[in-house]
């Protein structure tokens, strides 16, 4: 969440920051809600200081009905204290459900515009390969290399739910395996967190309660399925001050993500590009806040270097302020060429997130020995999300026979296989 400390000092510039982002935030209430929460914590110190000060009096005064007029005096105050921590406890609970409906705020270099158009295409890389033959989309490839079983996913589960088989699910395997194995060769911890949480980890990362409507949860239990392991990520050090010198931390995960997904019908139906279940290599970083920009570069390049090992044309894309998302001040996309389906696909979404969410979950470091606490900042991507990337993978290397060539930095992890046909 924000400073309340800026939004008291600087409503203005809160405001005109969700007018760029085109976002609904409750600013004028947070405002009101917190001038009347100075003014009754005022009057609350001031009357539980004088009851302090009277029950002191009373104690030593020898004049009973000077000390019988001041134990009723009390009793006034006593109501006065009980109504106005009623009342507090009111406030807070009102503040505090506001503050958590505020995004963050952009970072002064993102680009200002209303929706996805007005996103900025940093650069491109790779060659788009030119094929002799009309590329085929993956959900005709896949059944025919029968390696994907749309019809016993839907089965099982429903619709947006498929079965990866034989040397489709050995690859997705070999696919998660490489990518961690690369993570952690450029320095990040690997772990393996629950996929399940309980609520106040959804507020602490920025997903409660903004997309409630899109996680699937055990109400029973009040236990939340994640929709990307940046959430459990994120609580690892919640209700922590870090010692000095651990900063930065870097964490990888390989997860499945559970979410609903709510989309306009019709849309991205077909195939495996929009689904229910998503397994994801992720990675994320806790810094110092003068470091969270230059971290942010390292994990683009970190995600960047995935995509040049396996040779598919890709580009980066910087989010505008419209399309920026709820807890990131800024973000970029890494988009994979599909030729079947002949589109980019989304495959990370690469966020500084400030202090935002370590506010939310009260996540401190201590610059050195003595100083006061700071708020971290949290920054996340994937790298990168499957089935997407299986997607690209699949397409771009489709031959005319129908066969998919295996890309040369999986062949050691699929056995040696190069092919599948």
């Amino acid at each position: 969440m924000l400073d309340i400390n800026l939004i008291r000092e600087k409503p203005d510039l809160v405001k005109g920051a969700m007018h760029n982002l085109n976002a609904e935030a409750p600013i004028d209430e947070i405002l009101v809600l917190d001038a009347r929460r100075r003014e009754t914590l005022k009057e609350l110190e001031s009357l539980r200081a004088e009851r302090n000060t009277v029950s002191k009096e009373i104690g030593r005064s020898k004049d009973q009905e000077e000390r019988q007029a001041k134990i009723e005096r009390m009793r006034a105050v006593g109501d006065r204290i009980k109504t106005l921590e009623a009342e507090l406890k009111t406030v807070d609970s009102g503040l505090s459900d506001a503050m958590l409906q505020v995004p963050n705020l952009p970072a002064p270099e993102v680009p200002v515009g209303p929706d996805e158009e007005h996103n900025v295409i940093v650069r491109e890389e790779g060659q788009v390969r030119a094929f002799d033959f009309e590329p085929v989309p993956h959900w005709d490839l896949g059944p025919t290399l029968d390696i994907i079983d749309f019809e016993r996913g839907v089965k099982l589960s429903g619709t947006r739910f498929f079965v990866l088989k034989g040397l489709g699910a050995r690859l997705q395997r070999a696919l998660a395996a490489w990518m961690l194995d690369l993570h952690l060769e450029r320095g990040y911890t690997e772990v393996a967190p629950p996929l399940m949480v309980r609520g106040e980890m959804m507020v602490g990362a920025a997903q409660l309660p903004k997309f409630e409507e899109n996680i699937f949860r055990d109400a029973e239990e009040d236990y939340w399925f994640i929709g990307t392991g940046e959430i459990p990520r994120t609580n690892l050090h919640r209700d922590e001050i870090l010692a000095p010198g651990t900063l930065p931390l870097s964490y990888t995960t390989s997860t499945p993500c559970f979410r609903r997904d709510k989309m306009s019908a019709g849309r991205d139906v077909r195939g495996i590009k929009r689904v229910h279940q998503v397994s994801k290599v992720e990675m994320y970083k806790h810094t110092e806040p003068e470091a969270s920009a230059s971290a942010l570069e390292s994990m683009i390049e970190d995600a960047e270097t995935v995509c040049q090992a396996l040779e598919i044309p890709y580009r980066l894309v910087e989010m505008c302020t419209g399309d920026l998302g709820f807890q990131a001040a800024r973000k970029y996309d890494l988009e994979l060429w599909a030729p079947g389906v002949e589109e980019w696909l989304e495959v990370s979404s690469l966020s500084n997130c400030t202090d935002f969410q370590a506010r939310r979950a009260n996540i401190r470091y201590r610059p050195e020995k003595g100083a006061k606490a700071r708020f971290v900042h949290t920054l996340n991507g994937s790298g990168l999300a499957l089935p997407r990337t299986m997607i690209a993978i699949m397409e771009n290397y489709q031959q005319a026979d129908g066969s998919i060539t295996v890309p040369d930095v999986l062949q050691p992890y699929m056995g040696s296989i190069d092919r599948i046909a």
